[in-house]
């Protein structure tokens, strides 16, 4: 059973990034040196009115730094609590959680790392990590809000494909590897059910 740890952690800085999606960089002591790409953490709001946590998915780790970065979707009142607070605020995190990426050697090898919607943010820190021959990005967004497209271009091959076909191939990431003729020995991928039942 891999180690979770309980914390205040404290808001490093915080933006919006695309309508109702937010980066929140955080500090934290022990969870920022343990944590590995695809894996979450509990949220708590400081509104006693609720009592569960929110998981949001880790999207970058600095571990020299001990911070890491959440970017999440305003889906509700606890969502939207978190979306108002500013540099130095204190937040009740637990992390990290869930199993994260089984992570294989890939070099040499043609790897997919694929994401849709709100299963976009995991799969930088991945991209960042993975060591392989050819790095391929396949992302899906709703619209023309392609957040985290610059960080992606810096990590690889980037593919976009977007819903309404503002960006890139129109339809799913299952879209744009058809449309790219993309090829691959190994897959990564994190999102919706639908995409994953597809892949």
């Amino acid at each position: 059973m891999a180690e979770k740890f309980e914390e205040t952690a404290i808001i490093i800085r915080q933006e919006e990034i695309a309508d109702d999606i937010y980066s929140m960089w955080l500090h934290t002591d022990q969870i920022a040196a343990h944590a590995k790409a695809g894996q979450f953490v509990s949220v708590y709001c400081n509104d006693g009115s609720r009592l569960l946590p929110r998981p949001i998915s880790i999207c970058e780790i600095d571990k020299k730094d001990g911070a890491i970065r959440l970017v999440y979707r305003v889906a509700g009142k606890g969502t939207a609590e978190f979306s108002g607070m500013h540099t130095g605020a204190q937040l009740r995190i637990v992390g990290p959680l869930g199993n994260g990426f089984p992570y294989e050697k890939a070099e040499g090898k043609k790897v997919f790392l694929m994401g849709g919607g709100i299963g976009v943010p995991p799969i930088l820190e991945l991209a960042k990590q993975m060591d392989c021959e050819k790095k391929q990005i396949v992302v899906g967004y709703r619209d023309a809000q392609t957040f985290l497209k610059e960080e992606f271009e810096q990590s690889g091959e980037l593919y976009i494909s977007t819903e309404d076909g503002s960006v890139g191939t129109k339809g799913n990431v299952m879209d744009a590897i058809r449309e790219n003729a993309l090829e691959a020995d190994m897959i990564y991928a994190c999102g919706p059910t639908p995409m994953l039942r597809a892949i």
